[in-house]
């Protein structure tokens, strides 16, 4: 079938929800209208108003009436409909779903797939733009992914609701009808924790995932390198191997991400590199990540996310150090 992100996480929700009758969906207008990007659109119709339920506009009461729906033994999946308004619900996430399964002695996990769209480029103010993955995977206990096409998203759906812990599924926006992919109509899973290397080559590693992967690899075609591009899918817990064996055989590392730099993932990255494979480098490691600064007004987001520019300065910086 062909697919964009958007139908490619519908298509999983409804295999999810025939497969299993505890998945429910809830959030704010996702069962009549399908959802302000019509993620959900059609399964109202297919499913029933008892398992696509929409709520009240209150963040915090989404989510913790999901963990509450989690550990009664159902496995639902709140919709957020941007990432910016999930931090009203923050409290819940850090200090219940994150730590039920350890409180109890595992006795009470809690199964739930927080779905909300992320990052910016698309001209939104900046709640609707928010790039909050470095929060949630601070966090022991909370699962974090983000897909960049629709064949991963589809997959790491599949997966997160085949999973006892609560994962936090973050939808790039820009990338929701961005490219469409031929991907299977039956049921597939993409392994959480593992990373898709996106072509091979010795010249040097690009560390990225989300929307700046399409840049990577752009970037990476027009200048002729041969580079290793890692998506990591998923950002806690991220595929450490993969990335210690990436950096081992190049020697020359360029982490690329929308968050801000300041504490952004590819400080995390960074460090484990630089503990554990430091004398493979030829070149300082670099991060090519927003400002860190509040997300501006939209005439103003292309000089604060990176960019084929940016990422391509930070590659000369590599490649002749």
């Amino acid at each position: 079938m062909q697919a964009n992100m958007v139908t490619a996480i519908n298509n999983a929700l409804e295999l999810g929800m025939r497969e299993n009758e505890d998945v429910i969906l809830l959030g704010e207008d996702i069962a009549k209208d399908g959802g302000v990007f019509r993620v959900t659109e059609g399964l109202l119709d297919k499913f029933g108003e008892e398992r696509v339920i929409d709520t009240p506009l209150a963040e915090s009461g989404i989510i913790g009436t999901s963990i509450g729906m989690a550990i009664a033994g159902l496995h639902p999946v709140p919709e957020i409909q941007f990432a910016g308004f999930m931090f009203l619900s923050f409290s819940q996430l850090v200090n219940h779903a994150a730590r039920y399964r350890s409180r109890s002695r595992s006795n009470y996990p809690v199964p739930m797939v927080v779905r909300t769209p992320v990052s910016g480029g698309v001209k939104t103010l900046e709640h609707h733009s928010e790039s909050p993955e470095v929060y949630y995977s601070h966090m022991g206990g909370l699962i974090v992914v983000e897909p960049s096409n629709p064949y991963d998203a589809k997959g790491l759906m599949l997966k997160a609701l085949h999973m006892q812990d609560p994962v936090i599924f973050l939808e790039p926006t820009k990338l929701y009808r961005l490219t469409k992919l031929d991907i299977p109509e039956d049921s597939y899973e993409v392994p959480i924790g593992k990373a898709n290397i996106i072509g091979t080559g010795d010249d040097l590693s690009v560390i990225t995932y989300g929307t700046m992967v399409p840049i990577a690899k752009s970037v990476i075609e027009k200048r002729k390198l041969n580079a290793d591009i890692i998506d990591l899918r998923t950002i806690n817990p991220f595929d450490e191997e993969a990335i210690l064996e990436s950096a081992r055989k190049t020697g020359r590392v360029v982490i690329l991400h929308e968050a801000s730099l300041t504490f952004g993932p590819g400080a995390e990255i960074a460090a484990r590199i630089a503990e554990k494979a430091v004398f493979d480098l030829k070149a300082p490691i670099v991060r090519v990540a927003s400002n860190s600064l509040p997300y501006p007004f939209p005439g103003y987001e292309k000089y604060h996310i990176p960019n084929e520019l940016k990422l391509s300065q930070a590659i000369d910086r590599v490649l002749t150090a």
